[in-house]
């Protein structure tokens, strides 16, 4: 992985909203930006760069990313492998109980499953 990719770049951030006049807009955006603001303008939501991101997706690229088959987490976990395989496509749903037990096991944040 790249450093710059470890980098967490909204950890000290805080998201405001300002009414300016029209005619000092710019002159407050040249003052925020030389604070260190960014424009989120131009940012795209998640949604939009991920439309296909569902709690199977992030279950099976956990999984991967651990090195481990269908088989090695249900049985890290006591449940059947048919069972991840479901919940990977779709066809069976991930409780909270059922994320918090994949999430650790899968060394994640459980709510990535919800």
């Amino acid at each position: 992985m790249l450093e710059a990719t470890k980098k967490l770049t909204t950890n000290d951030y805080v998201e405001l909203n300002f009414r300016v006049p029209a005619q000092q807009a710019d002159k407050a955006k040249k003052v925020l930006v030389s604070l260190g603001a960014e424009d989120l303008k131009d940012s795209v939501p998640w949604e939009e760069v991920y439309p296909d991101f569902n709690p199977g997706v992030a279950l099976r690229g956990a999984r991967k990313r651990e090195g481990l088959t269908q088989k090695d987490l249900a049985d890290r976990i006591s449940i059947k492998q048919a069972h991840i395989s479901q919940m990977e496509n779709g066809r069976r749903p991930i409780g909270k109980e059922m994320a918090k037990r994949l999430a650790k096991a899968l060394n994640v944040d459980y709510r990535v499953f919800l």
